[in-house]
């Protein structure tokens, strides 16, 4: 146990950065030297172990930004169980976010939404394909790189209007019959969902 102590001070380093780094999506090149300094260190510490790996051995650099905006947004759509898209270059797309519908143009600012549920529509030119998302997450990258990960997704047109209004007619009931905060809280979700479909059937 002292030994690992002594590692722990030794080999602890500031949390605080000494200077402010603007946002940024790439990914930092290797310090070789740091990484010396690091097992150096260890081996004088606990020369009978090996040293563990940093997380600059696992890093792999992200494509550049390119210098002038592209004309296209190349776009990653997958689900826990498919891949909708994959590197698909599109004009724009719309996602349902939680602070509202966010359009993705080529060049977007980097960003990482929440997503809620609603329409997710991808746009090529004339073209536009719409897809009903429960939740997930949109990472928006600097190099005009669009990831999208949703829990369930499915095509608009594949949606039953009759199912949606029927189950948005029985979570209506349970809610007002909910007795605890649970039940209340499951139908709550049930007809935010349902609305969300309806909403989008005849948006």
């Amino acid at each position: 146990m002292f030994m690992f102590r002594q590692a722990s001070r030794l080999l602890g380093r500031p949390t605080c950065p000494s200077r402010i780094r603007a946002l940024c999506t790439e990914v930092p090149a290797a310090n070789p030297n740091a990484d010396s300094a690091f097992i150096e260190s260890w081996k004088k510490v606990i020369p009978i172990m090996d040293p563990p790996k940093t997380p600059s051995t696992y890093m792999e650099p992200r494509t550049p930004t390119p210098s002038s905006i592209p004309s296209k947004l190349t776009v990653n759509f997958v689900l826990p169980y498919s891949s909708e898209l994959s590197g698909k270059e599109v004009d724009m797309v719309m996602v349902p976010a939680t602070t509202g519908q966010m359009g993705v143009l080529p060049g977007h600012v980097a960003t990482i939404a929440e997503l809620k549920p609603g329409v997710l529509s991808v746009h090529e030119g004339s073209d536009v394909t719409k897809y009903f998302v429960s939740s997930g997450f949109a990472f928006i990258h600097a190099n005009s790189v669009a990831d999208i990960v949703a829990v369930e997704a499915i095509p608009i047109d594949q949606i039953d209007a009759i199912l949606v209004q029927k189950g948005l007619a029985e979570f209506t009931q349970k809610l007002s019959s909910a007795t605890t905060d649970l039940e209340k809280a499951e139908a709550q979700i049930g007809v935010d969902v349902h609305s969300a479909l309806n909403s989008a059937l005849t948006g």
